[in-house]
């Protein structure tokens, strides 16, 4: 937060876990003034900005900017706790030096035993409130980071892999074959699999972009 001229929060939108610690994170931050994502994220070894733009007009008095992020978090992170305690997160913000969060969990020992491993992980936790619902409400997530990526892939390639992904060819164990797929599609087995390749690359290079030419270079690490 200190490197955003008057920071005011920063909300997770959406996240989901790469490899290696690192998260693909799409970040709503909004400030007291504007000021420049690229410049604020280029010195950081552990995060690559993939996409930003402003969401906020220019007579809006707070700036707000949407950032698409590769993070490599530090271990443990909130959300990894979080969710490895079976909990649903429903909202997720950085305001000044202390997460802000909701969660959704089945049953009062399960929020208990997640709220003690958040304590002991990170030394400090407050309860604000409880509430008891009929409805897990919705995970955090509106959709930014997916439609961000769905702008960089072609539309052939966002069909070949959705139709993939609908009879569930990504499933395991696998639910439908390469045939399956290009007959659905009504094309040729060898055009799907090239599309599929192409997809697929396309999607890995858009997550995983940087990433290994910084492990590479790492002489750090054993």
């Amino acid at each position: 937060m200190e490197r955003i001229p008057d920071g005011e929060r920063i909300e997770f939108e959406n996240a989901f876990y790469a490899d290696e610690g690192n998260w693909i994170e799409s970040l709503l931050v909004t400030s007291r003034s504007q000021f420049d994502p690229e410049s604020v994220t280029e010195d950081l070894s552990r995060v690559e900005l993939f996409h930003h733009e402003r969401v906020s007009g220019p007579t809006v008095d707070n700036a707000s900017y949407r950032l698409t992020v590769v993070a490599r978090e530090p271990y443990p992170f909130l959300l990894g706790v979080i969710l490895r305690g079976r909990a649903i997160p429903n909202r997720l913000q950085l305001h000044h030096d202390s997460f802000e969060g909701v969660v959704t969990v089945k049953e009062w020992e399960s929020f208990r035993a997640l709220a003690e491993q958040i304590e002991e992980q990170f030394g400090r936790f407050k309860l604000l409130s409880v509430n008891q619902v009929e409805t897990t409400g919705e995970p955090f997530g509106s959709g930014q980071l997916g439609r961000v990526l769905r702008n960089e892939l072609s539309q052939e390639q966002l069909t070949v892999l959705q139709t993939a992904h609908r009879l569930g060819y990504f499933d395991v164990p696998r639910k439908a074959s390469a045939d399956d797929i290009a007959a659905e599609l009504d094309i040729a087995q060898s055009t799907l699999s090239e599309r599929l390749r192409l997809a697929e690359q396309r999607l890995f290079d858009l997550v995983f972009s940087g990433s290994g030419s910084e492990r590479a270079g790492d002489t750090n690490e054993p």
